[in-house]
């Protein structure tokens, strides 16, 4: 049996409640039925508890009074028939059976009968003999745990874990009932976190008409439910922590109310509704030409401008990703809005993530310290298409009265030539091969070669197997580059920067 038998699995526990009457037992099991047939989208577990009263309670102190728990069990003692006949109403009212063995005989005759899943309570959870005696059946298991430290959960935890067991873990207070005030409903996080592969539950004494506990529970992510139930019968008390038929009913509303609250549990993003992707839409700023947008044309931020009302099919502010590249099919006219029909559009995402990767591998290879949250570009002078042929990959390392960059180039690339009227820098080769053509000379370097670039003096650069180099400069600035191909120097979009080691979004 898989784990998703505990998904949304509901455990009516009717434990020593029958008061020694099998019928009315029947009456408990019959009635709980009723109601939990009105929420098909629950599993439902009814639950019985089972202790072999000979063996149990030492035999000077059986039949004593004057002890509670020993009172409460032998008062309510039946035979191994009674118990068939109230498995077999729980089989015949379509419920998991489960049940407690508190003690070995009682494990041998769970599995004898055939329950569905085993539970182990709160007072047997470090009982070894007993958990070595369950592991060794092959039934789903769940235990509670009030009272054990995080050392000694850990160790049960690991026992059945090492031993491929299917288990859940319930947290449980064990006070009887339990205030609101001592519930610890955010031990539920503190186990899902401690162990994230196994099903986490709530087993709950509080206040039997109380409906705004569990809704809490269900949204810490409990995927089980415990509870003792009891129905009303003159001649039968209940005691302050069994809810009835009734109260079980509101109880399990709540739970179903604030599941549909929750909404989806696959770890996937909802999916909005129409009416909810309408307003978002409605709201968002639309896209409009700033001047004449020529066909052919990039849509930038320079030739658009954002505002409200957004049409039906018109680009908006959403859209205006970093990797995603529009062009125009057609003119769009000054101040109209900018539809999609009219653009055609390509998402770079993909090809920056490689390029990323590639830069990334080859830093490691190299062996090179990069500083932390470094902001990096690529340079992509006639496009990303083409970035492999012709670009380059700038670190900015610092920029004060002096400056430091690492410039990387992936196999085969070049960088384009150009000079520049302020900064004088020099390049150090720390990784690979450079082929530089400065004023017309082209030399090759190697690791540890430097060579110094001037003012004015035009360069371009390539590399056969990858390169890095350090260029330590003066104070750079912005729109200092000038190239020979001035249509780079008109390209307004051909550098993406982005921060060094980040995944690309």
């Amino acid at each position: 049996m898989s784990k998703n038998i505990f998904d949304k699995l509901f455990v009516l526990e009717m434990a020593n409640n029958h008061d020694g009457s099998v019928q009315h037992g029947l009456k408990i099991i019959r009635q709980m039925a009723d109601v939990c047939k009105k929420y098909p989208m629950f599993k439902f577990a009814f639950k019985f508890q089972f202790r072999n009263l000979d063996t149990f309670i030492h035999p000077d102190y059986q039949n004593r009074k004057d002890i509670k728990y020993i009172k409460r069990f032998t008062d309510s003692r039946i035979s191994r028939a009674d118990y068939q006949t109230l498995f077999d109403e729980a089989k015949k009212q379509g419920f998991i059976t489960m049940c407690t063995p508190f003690d070995e005989p009682s494990v041998d005759l769970v599995m004898e009968m055939g329950f569905d899943i085993i539970k182990v309570a709160s007072a047997s959870f470090q009982d070894w003999p007993l958990l070595t005696k369950i592991v060794a059946c092959d039934k789903p298991i769940v235990l509670s745990c009030a009272t054990a430290s995080l050392e000694e959960i850990d160790n049960v935890v690991n026992f059945f874990k090492n031993r491929n067991k299917t288990f859940a873990l319930m947290h449980c207070v064990a006070d009887y009932p339990t205030k609101t005030e001592k519930l610890q409903l955010n031990q539920i996080d503190v186990l899902k976190k401690l162990y994230p592969d196994v099903p986490i539950g709530f087993s709950t004494h509080e206040d039997p008409g109380a409906t705004d506990i569990i809704p809490l529970a269900v949204a810490k992510g409990a995927k089980i439910f415990e509870k003792h139930v009891n129905i009303k019968e003159d001649g039968f008390s209940i005691n302050g922590y069994s809810s009835t038929d009734e109260q079980v009913d509101k109880w399990l509303a709540a739970a179903q109310h604030a599941f549909e609250i929750c909404g989806s549990e696959d770890g996937k993003r909802y999916q909005p509704s129409e009416t909810e992707s309408a307003s978002i839409k409605n709201l968002s700023r639309g896209v409009w030409a700033k001047e004449l947008i020529k066909k052919g044309e990039k849509i930038t931020l320079d030739n658009i401008f954002l505002a409200m009302p957004t049409f039906e099919g018109q680009l908006t502010a959403r859209d205006l990703s970093k990797y995603s590249l529009y062009i125009a099919k057609e003119d769009i006219k000054s101040q109209e809005p900018v539809y999609k029909e009219k653009l055609d559009y390509k998402n770079i995402h993909k090809q920056v993530a490689e390029i990323v990767t590639k830069i990334q591998d080859l830093i490691e290879k190299a062996n090179i310290v990069v500083p932390n949250h470094t902001y990096f570009e690529l340079s992509h002078h006639y496009g990303i298409d083409k970035f492999y042929e012709v670009g380059a990959t700038i670190i900015d390392c610092i920029n004060r009265e002096y400056c430091k960059k690492l410039l990387i180039l992936l196999p085969n690339q070049k960088h384009p030539c150009h000079y520049h009227q302020k900064k004088e820098e020099t390049f150090l080769v720390v990784y690979g091969d450079l082929t530089l053509e400065l004023d017309g000379e082209i030399k090759h370097y190697k690791k540890g070669d430097m060579v110094l670039v001037k003012r004015g003096q035009k360069h371009s650069f390539a590399t056969e197997n990858g390169l890095i180099f350090e260029e330590i400069s003066t104070t750079h600035y912005k729109n200092d580059s000038f190239y020979d191909d001035t249509s780079i120097m008109e390209n307004k979009n051909r550098k993406t920067a982005m921060i060094l080691n980040c995944k690309v979004k």
